[in-house]
């Protein structure tokens, strides 16, 4: 169940590979964790700019209520996340290069 509430994510390069069961290297796992911190943020950016959108919001005289403006925010936050796991706006990219930039002489 924890795959239908986690963030749609694109395949890793352990799954792509024949030997997946064996540990990736630090290196590449220290890339994962960058690139995926990375969407991560670009999707907080594009929930934020779909709220201030007014995103998901009641539009008739049917629509609104407490329930309704309590799971808007669910819905933006995945609509954010589809956005990012299909390419998103480039942000995600610029925010990976600068953590690889930051972390390069870390070890």
């Amino acid at each position: 169940m924890s795959e239908i509430l986690g963030p749609p994510t694109p395949f890793s390069r352990a799954e792509l590979r024949s030997d997946a069961t064996a540990p990736l290297p630090r290196d590449e796992q220290r890339e994962l964790q960058l690139r995926a911190a990375a969407q991560e943020l670009e999707a907080a950016f594009l929930s934020e700019m779909l709220k201030q959108a007014r995103f998901g919001e009641a539009r008739g005289a049917f629509g609104g209520g407490v329930g309704e403006e309590q799971f808007a925010s669910f819905l933006r936050d995945e609509h954010a996340r589809a956005i990012t796991a299909n390419g998103g706006i480039g942000l995600s990219e610029q925010i990976f290069n600068a953590l690889v930039a930051r972390t390069e002489g870390e070890v």
